[in-house]
């Protein structure tokens, strides 16, 4: 039976394992898919150790994304352009192949929500890694403008010198409006939201937050109370990434809308 894993510090939490193992159950393949602690600093060489015992590929998740796409072998463009990995893939030489699945999961859920970026306006909120992985599938789309805004002007810039897109800092939101917001920040890990002006939630269609809490995140209640009209947190995303992993791994897409709505019901 093949072998896969995610990897993390921390990792107990992760819900991968249920969910890969539902996505195989469901396209009728047979793997076993584990958590795999590694030491912080020992990813190399836990890697290297599931290697030898037969490791077909694995999830990487905080804080050993950069640490993945530097070890890895070859890499697709998605993973070059995010500069992180989040799915290593064993090819048939034994090298890692790495790639990046959050954006191509991120925009699969707005489509679902009905939310599809094209020819919208989009605001994105922080300039951290999780906003590298989701600006180019989110630019494949064609939306009318892309803000990617951040905390810390200077940093926005300098993420933003690599894409097509517009910089600013939080404070130079005043007075502007938008179709989609997506909350790229941690700040709803520790309930509390970014700092923007009220002004860029009125009347969007959907604030969407990466993060997932069961009742919602604080982004979430926040944005809706600042007029937006709809939101959604980042489970959609979580399942639609790994099924995308998944298909890279095996060639099998599987229906992952029904594995949402089962980890739905379970939460």
């Amino acid at each position: 039976m093949d072998l896969y894993t995610v990897i993390g510090n921390p990792v107990e939490h992760s819900r991968s394992p249920w969910m890969q193992a539902r996505f195989a159950e469901l396209a009728g393949q047979h793997i076993k898919y584990d958590r795999t602690l590694a030491p912080l600093d020992g990813f190399g060489q836990t890697l290297t150790a599931l290697a030898a015992a037969g490791l077909k590929g694995a999830n990487v998740t905080v804080p050993f994304k950069e640490e993945a796409f530097a070890l890895a072998d070859g890499l697709t463009a998605r993973a070059r352009q995010a500069g992180a990995v989040n799915t290593l893939i064993r090819r048939a030489d034994g090298t890692w192949l790495g790639d990046n699945t959050d954006g191509v999961g991120l925009v699969a859920d707005l489509l679902r929500l009905g939310a599809d970026p094209k020819g919208k306006r989009v605001l994105v909120l922080g300039a951290g890694g999780a906003s590298r992985g989701i600006l180019g599938p989110l630019l494949e789309r064609q939306p009318a403008r892309l803000i990617l805004a951040n905390r810390t002007f200077d940093k926005a810039r300098r993420l933003a010198e690599q894409f097509p897109i517009q910089a600013s800092s939080y404070a130079g939101l005043a007075g502007q409006h938008f179709d989609l917001v997506i909350n790229a920040t941690s700040s709803s890990l520790h309930d509390e939201v970014p700092a923007v002006p009220a002004d860029a939630m009125m009347g969007a269609s959907l604030a969407y937050d990466l993060v997932y809490r069961k009742g919602g995140t604080a982004f979430e209640h926040w944005a809706r109370a600042q007029g937006a009209k709809a939101s959604a947190d980042g489970l959609g995303m979580l399942v639609a990434q790994g099924a995308e992993s998944f298909y890279q791994w095996r060639g099998v897409r599987p229906d992952w809308q029904q594995v949402l709505a089962e980890m739905k019901e379970s939460l």
